[in-house]
């Protein structure tokens, strides 16, 4: 089965930098799509990121310039490199896939999470 393992996580002082990965099994990873969604309590879960198969990426407005998406296709596993971390980023973060290449169905990762300090 697809199964989605993210790390990474962890407690970042204000202005810090952390990087999250995620690794993949059960799909052909190098023609899924991958994503970085969040979610805080009490809110709904919101794209981060996103990578396409082609290497292609966007951003939420909140995180460009700061968040770098960044994929390794030998490794199965998909990165997002966070800079300047502002308070408003602590949010439980998941890693996602979609497997374009048949049903276009969604997998998730069981979430890690980030907290700035401040």
């Amino acid at each position: 089965q697809v199964q989605l393992v993210e790390s990474g996580g962890g407690l970042v002082q204000p202005g810090g930098s952390l990087r999250l990965s995620c690794a993949a099994s059960g799909i052909i990873f190098s023609i899924s799509a991958m994503g970085w969604y969040r979610q805080d309590p009490g809110k709904e879960r919101e794209l981060v990121a996103a990578i396409s198969s082609g290497g292609s990426t966007n951003y939420a407005d909140s995180v460009k310039g700061r968040f770098a998406i960044s994929r390794d296709n030998a490794k199965s596993t998909v990165y997002l490199q966070m800079n300047s971390l502002k308070p408003e980023d602590t949010a439980v973060y998941y890693c996602s896939a979609r497997r374009t290449y048949y049903d276009q169905r969604d997998f998730w990762g069981q979430g890690t999470q980030v907290t700035d300090s401040a």
